[in-house]
């Protein structure tokens, strides 16, 4: 269970929250009250540490911020989706168990006929040998169509397994997607990470890099054009990154607002560093058009800072790197990407 705080202690956390929900621009909804509550109750860390981090480029939280929250850090799999599937398996296995069952009964009458036919021949008395042996041969049909019918059922069993499964991934990999971007999620890229720095041949020095990416004068676009129009650079931008992000050596993530990360296995530095400028120049040649007359309305940047994953690393402290690096390229200008050792 999610959450297991007492009545009193609660009461304290909902005054907080309804506290935090006042200060800024999210409505007051569930998914905001949902926000506010875990961090009043210090209950998870990594959502406390982002909001943090959030407020020094936006003091007042908005609604597309808070929701991103909710998905990246609160929310978990489509809990009627995982339900359905969970009662699917429960009657396929029925289905199984009952014709198991059958099977079994089926088995132990013939297993009574045989045995009469074995006491039948060993006697010296075969005058009822004939009926034995007929009742043998319709056993024989009825255990084989049982059987048949088992084994009918384990084919058609498998096949279903596989669906199910395939459909539980599939719920999974969603809950780890960006809804608006698809690229991983903030949840998604954590896992990612994580599973990158455990990875041994990071301590036998293959190179893994950190990409953090941002959007540069974001908040203009905004304000010049309203956030529809917002969403949609943040939709192109996924639509470019999930291109360079087509194999298993490359992961793109969605790691906040107008922010968003790769993670890059198995390059030199002087590749990574080649493969973040393919990356931001691909960017740049980007056109927002309008719908109407299609002339060019817009066009975006991007600031990119890398790093090298390190065997003692943890994911705070490459992260801190990569963000450095970033911070580097806005201050040289943007539209730039800059390498931390």
């Amino acid at each position: 269970m999610r959450y297991t705080q007492t009545k009193a202690s609660s009461a304290e956390f909902l005054r907080a929250a309804l506290k935090h929900m006042g200060q800024h621009d999210a409505a007051f909804d569930p998914i905001t009250f949902a926000v506010w509550y875990e961090v009043a109750a210090a209950m998870n860390e990594r959502l406390s540490r982002h909001i943090v981090d959030r407020l020094k480029s936006e003091p007042r939280l908005s609604d597309d911020t808070i929701k991103q929250l909710y998905v990246d850090y609160i929310s978990e799999p489509d809990e009627a989706a995982v339900q359905n599937i969970a009662s699917d398996l429960h009657r396929l296995m029925s289905g199984i168990t009952d014709q198991a069952l059958a099977t079994g009964a089926v088995a132990g009458v013939f297993q009574d006929t045989l045995s009469g036919l074995a006491q039948s021949l060993a006697s010296d008395d075969h005058a009822d040998l004939g009926d034995k042996v007929s009742d043998a041969t319709v056993g024989t049909a009825e255990m084989q169509e049982s059987v048949a019918l088992l084994k009918q059922q384990l084919a058609a069993s498998r096949s279903q397994v596989d669906q199910l499964r395939t459909a539980l991934r599939r719920e999974r990999e969603q809950s780890l997607l960006d809804p608006l971007t698809r690229v991983l999620n903030r949840k998604g890229f954590d896992l990612k990470l994580a599973s990158m720095l455990a990875d041994p041949a990071v301590v036998v020095g293959t190179p893994h890099h950190l990409m953090m990416i941002d959007i540069d004068h974001f908040k203009s676009v905004n304000d010049t054009y309203g956030h529809v129009m917002g969403d949609r650079v943040l939709q192109v931008l996924g639509d470019i990154l999930r291109t360079f992000a087509n194999d298993s050596t490359v992961c793109a993530s969605r790691y906040g607002g107008e922010e968003f990360a790769m993670v890059i296995a198995g390059r030199t530095e002087h590749d990574a560093v080649r493969f973040a400028e393919t990356v931001r120049n691909k960017v740049k040649q980007m056109k927002i058009r309008d719908r109407r007359s299609q002339g060019t309305l817009l066009q975006i940047t991007i600031s990119i800072g890398l790093t090298h994953l390190r065997s003692d690393d943890r994911p705070a402290t490459v992260i801190a790197r990569a963000d450095g690096a970033l911070y580097a390229s806005k201050m040289a200008g943007r539209d730039r990407v800059s390498f931390h050792r």
